[in-house]
């Protein structure tokens, strides 16, 4: 299925971001805002305690299956933030990797946030999105 999620990339910024500068989603379109994906194990309890890149994983599977109850996929995700629980800048770039490789070719507009602290016991990552559905899908 085609997005309706078009991506926008400029020759005049900076070309080491690691995603586009914009996306449009056209008129017609079903907008789904996500709630922040964590990194919850279906009992409640927190997963990869101590990990950021594993929570960042597991906040990509509880993203997927959020947008799949939707009726939308990764590529239908118009824009990310992510937020990680850290002052260090490398905890910042595992989690990065891995959010990067889960969406692959469709590198949405994204910010990457340190914070001081998230809503579980234990939690490093959460991951907000917004996607953009055809109405006809």
């Amino acid at each position: 299925m085609a997005s309706a999620v078009r991506l926008v990339r400029s020759d005049v910024l900076s070309d080491r971001a690691e995603y586009a500068y914009a996306s449009v989603v056209p008129g017609g379109t079903r907008l789904v805002f996500l709630a922040g994906a964590c990194p919850l194990e279906s009992d409640g309890s927190t997963a990869a305690v101590g990990d950021h890149a594993g929570q960042a994983a597991k906040c990509i599977e509880t993203l997927r299956e959020a947008l799949r109850a939707a009726g939308a996929s990764m590529e239908d995700v118009a824009s990310t933030r992510v937020l990680v629980a850290t002052t260090r800048q490398a905890d910042l770039v595992a989690v990065w990797d891995v959010v990067r490789d889960a969406f692959g070719e469709h590198d949405v507009p994204s910010t990457l946030l340190g914070v001081t602290v998230l809503g579980y016991d234990d939690q490093l990552v959460e991951i907000e999105a917004v996607a953009a559905v055809p109405d006809d899908r």
